[in-house]
Order: structure tokens, then C-alpha cells, then sequence
């Protein structure tokens, strides 16, 4: 997915929703670090809209201080001096005419001063009931429509809360601004490993004349958080595990691993191949609901709150922190592959990872000498760290003929120097560039919302049993149960052992 187009144009780079932690955490510090490199045009300048109030100066200051801790590394005195006069906080009630008015005065001064061109990218870090206002209060207020100039808008998720209320959303927003100029944002897709799984997948003869149901015996992704929902918790009881990460991250992973060639890297053409796999997912029925997913709830452990003693997280809530399941991806190359996928908060261990397990050989095994051969495994680690783990049978030294496991092992982001780009630093940039491939088209959404939809419907009235996991731990029994009924088990970085979480 490399940057198909580099446009050097300065432009106003609006952020709304500047107080929260999102922008102090994440984006102010992206935009730094791309500055740092000299990746940002002469001219950009980032207007910082607030509902709080305060001072310029004040503002400044609260971020330099979150950038210190963030970025965990010294700030050139200097630089950081003229990256401040780049940030302009200005406070605005989201709701209110005059707050947009202002601000159009305001990003005509500052195009005047810098030069922008009249080219601006609206960021929308604010709570999904706002995305819509404010879109239409700029195309009421003529800031999203300049001839001879772009403007685009990066739309956090979640974008919508079902696919009815997600159409309307996309339809709505596409009434005042083109499907090309919005980039909705999926953080996991500026990830380096995720990108790399185009690299893997086709740099590398060994692997695409394999990836299909002939030698893949199965996947599994894994997706878990040490963390439980923090101050997040009223956000939380909106989305749960299954909308906060499966219907977007763990989906957008899949849709990936499992895409047919794509013809070009433009953006369109990789997108084109994802939604095909989105499209071919088989829905959930009452009965596959039953047998094929596991949901569950964190309880208190001797070290952690339970879930629903969380701050603003209803007393008896049944909001899902933790999913397990098995799908299908019914096309001709996937037909007859399980897809696992694991995926909660608040247990033993933080990681993402795809695994990929090929099939065994037929009629090898009746060798006494091959009985300690194990499939060959495929392993793309997404974080915390980074790489690719590839497991394949060889002789081992000796006089004797023994053949067993010999794992390779590479992770890029272990005791080097150079560290991977923040997810958000290649999002921004790439948005700059006006290259959509790491950015989810609505096509994309609408799929990945009918598979989740069926998930819903098909759970509707289920009686859910919460808490059933203790925080900290490995996660509900039933999860491991589903998998091991298949003969098979998660995979655990040191082997398949079911002491993954």
C-alpha cells in the first residue's frame, strides 16, 4: 500500500474535538513527529477546536506536556517553538452558527498568512453524534466545496451503530461531500505489519501458489488488551467488544489475509478485492450463533475490578467484553477453511496476531521417523511487537534420522534503533497525499456491518451469563471448548497450547 500520489500543497488541518485524549495522545503528536521529519508542507497549520475554555498559551502548553510523556524521548527546544505558533485552539460549541462562522474567518486569515491554497483536511475526534452536524454545518457554511482547492474529512469510528443507522450516516454525508473525499479511519490499517501483509503475501512466491483451501488447513486472529475499559466506559456500553474491534479492525485484518491478487496497489483496487471477502463471509444463523460464537464479561479478580465496576458502566450490564468464533469465508479459494477469531479486554496478555496454519502432508506420517513433524504455521505478529514467525520441519543434527520443528523467528521492531511509525502519524500523511487504501470506503462498511448484524439478530434473545471470565485471566472456558472441538487449539507464541491468555 505505498502513497500513490504526493501532493506538496500546504493545507489548514482542523481537528474537532482538540481537548480530548485522542487528539492530545495520538494526533498532536503524529503531526509533531511528522514535522520533526520535514514530511509536512511549508504552510501547514493546525486550527484546535475545544468546547473548554482556554488560552492559547494554556492550550500549548498542556500538549507539550502530553507530547513529553507520549513520544517518551527529548523535544528539540527550537523545533518545538515553531511546531507551537503552527497551533491555533479556538474555542466552539459544535452545535451553534456562529462557532462555524468564526471559523471560516478564521481558516481564511490563516490561508491568507500561510499560504494554504484554501486546502484543509476537518478531522472529526469527537463522539459519533457529532460527525454529521458538523459536516453539515461546513457545507452550510460553503467550507467544503473551493474551487481550485481540496478539502477532505477523516471520520473516526465508529461510524454508525448497525448498518440501518450506518446508511443513513454514509447517506447523509454523502448528500454534501463525495465517497472520495471522505477517509474513514481504521487506526489497525496504518499499522506496520498490516501493511506488510500485501508485502508477504505477494513479494513472496512460497506463499500466494499455497493460500487457499488446498494447503491452508485454517486461520485464527488474535486480538487481546491487558486493559480493561478505563475511563471509556460509557463509550463502551454502546459498542462492547464486537463493535469496538471485530466489526472493524479484526474484519479489515481478515479482509487482507484473505483478498485475491489485487490488479494494481492503487487504493481502489485493493479496497475492491477486501470487500469482496467482507461480501463472502457466511451470515450467522440461531443455530451457527449457538455452536459457533462465545461471548463474555469480565468479573472482579484479587487484582482487578469486574466490568460492571467499572466508571459509568451500568451495575448490571450486558455488554460483551470478550468474543470468540468461527466463520467461513464461502468463495473458491477459502471454501471449507475455518476462520477462528479471539478477541477481549482485560486479559492476561496484549496481543495481535493472524496465524496461518498450513496442512498437513497426506501419506507421509505412516513413517515412524515423521511423527514429530507438526504442521507448518504461519504467524504475521501485529503488536506489541512486530514480525513474522515461521515454523517448518527439518532433520535435526545427528546421526539419527529425527525430523522436528524449526522455527524462524523475525521481529522488526526488537533491538533496533528505528523505531515503526505511529499508526496515526501514516494515516495523516497519507490523507495529506490523498491516498484512500488505508482509509475504509462505505462499501467496505456496509459488508462488514450485514456479517456483524447477522451476529446480532441471530443473539437476540439469548440469556447471557455475566461476568464469565476473571479479569487478568484467559478468557471464558467455553472459548477454548470451541475451538478444540474442531481438534484443533489458539496458538500460543511458544506452540499450540491452550495456555494462550
Amino acid at each position: 500500500m505505498t502513497t500513490s500520489k504526493k501532493e506538496n500543497n500546504a493545507c489548514i488541518f482542523t481537528i474537532f474535538g482538540a481537548t480530548g485524549d485522542l487528539t492530545k495522545r495520538k494526533l498532536i503528536p503524529a503531526v509533531f513527529t511528522l514535522y520533526e521529519q520535514g514530511r509536512l508542507p511549508e504552510g501547514f497549520t493546525v486550527i484546535a477546536i475545544g468546547r473548554r475554555d482556554k488560552t492559547m498559551d494554556g492550550y500549548r502548553d498542556e500538549i507539550h506536556g502530553f507530547m513529553r510523556d507520549i513520544l517518551n524521548r527529548d523535544i528539540d527546544d527550537d523545533l518545538w517553538k515553531e511546531f507551537r505558533n503552527r497551533i491555533i485552539y479556538q474555542k466552539m460549541n459544535f452545535l451553534e452558527e456562529n462557532g462555524y462562522e468564526n471559523l471560516n474567518m478564521l481558516s481564511r486569515k490563516i490561508n491568507k498568512e500561510n499560504n494554504t491554497a484554501g486546502n484543509r483536511i476537518y478531522y472529526l475526534a469527537t463522539a459519533p453524534e457529532f460527525f454529521e452536524i458538523i459536516i453539515r454545518k461546513l457545507h452550510e457554511n460553503k467550507m467544503l466545496k473551493n474551487k481550485n482547492s481540496w478539502q477532505r474529512v477523516m471520520v473516526e469510528k465508529p461510524f454508525g451503530s448497525d448498518l440501518p443507522t450506518a446508511r443513513e450516516l454514509n447517506d447523509n454525508i454523502t448528500d454534501m461531500l463525495e465517497e472520495d473525499k471522505i477517509f474513514r479511519i481504521d487506526h489497525y490499517l496504518g499499522k506496520e505489519m498490516i501493511q506488510n501483509i500485501l508485502s508477504l503475501r505477494f513479494g513472496n512466491s512460497i506463499f500466494e501458489p499455497l493460500w487457499n483451501n488446498r494447503y491452508i488447513d485454517s486461520i485464527q486472529i488474535i486480538s487481546t488488551e491487558k486493559l480493561g475499559v478505563g475511563d471509556r466506559g460509557s463509550y463502551y456500553e454502546k459498542t462492547g467488544v464486537i463493535k469496538d474491534m471485530l466489526q472493524n479492525h479484526i474484519l479489515q485484518m481478515l479482509s487482507l489475509i484473505a483478498m485475491e491478487p489485487p490488479v494494481n496497489l492503487s487504493s481502489e483496487a485493493i479496497r475492491d478485492e477486501k470487500v469482496k471477502v467482507l461480501q463472502a463471509l457466511r451470515p450467522f444463523t440461531k443455530e451457527s450463533v449457538k455452536s459457533d460464537v462465545v461471548t463474555g464479561q469480565y468479573g472482579k479478580s484479587n487484582v482487578f475490578a469486574a466490568y460492571r465496576n467499572e466508571d459509568r458502566v451500568s451495575a448490571d450490564s450486558k455488554t460483551d467484553t470478550f468474543i470468540a468464533l468461527k466463520t467461513c469465508i464461502d468463495n473458491f479459494r477459502w471454501g471449507g477453511v475455518p476462520v477462528y477469531i479471539f478477541a477481549g479486554k482485560r486479559l492476561s496478555e496484549k496481543t495481535t496476531r493472524i496465524v496461518i496454519h498450513f496442512k498437513k502432508l497426506p501419506g507421509i506420517n505412516f513413517y515412524k521417523e515423521f511423527k514429530n513433524t507438526e504442521s507448518n504455521v504461519l504467524v504475521i505478529r501485529v503488536q506489541p511487537e512486530e514480525g513474522i514467525f515461521f515454523r517448518i520441519n527439518t532433520k535435526h543434527q545427528g546421526n539419527d534420522f529425527f525430523i522436528g520443528p524449526v522455527e524462524m523467528d523475525y521481529c522488526q521492531n526488537c533491538g533496533y534503533n528505528s523505531n515503526s511509525p505511529e499508526a496515526y502519524e501514516r494515516l495523516i500523511l497519507e490523507a495529506l497525499n490523498n491516498n484512500s487504501a488505508l482509509f475504509t470506503r462505505w462499501d467496505e462498511l456496509e459488508y462488514s456491518w450485514r456479517f456483524i448484524d447477522s451476529l446480532y439478530r441471530s443473539r437476540e434473545n439469548e440469556v447471557l451469563n455475566y461476568p464469565n471470565y476473571e479479569a487478568g485471566g484467559k478468557g471464558p472456558v467455553n472459548a477454548y471448548e470451541l475451538i478444540e472441538k474442531d481438534n484443533r487449539k489458539w496458538w500460543d507464541k511458544g506452540g499450540e497450547k491452550n495456555d494462550l491468555i
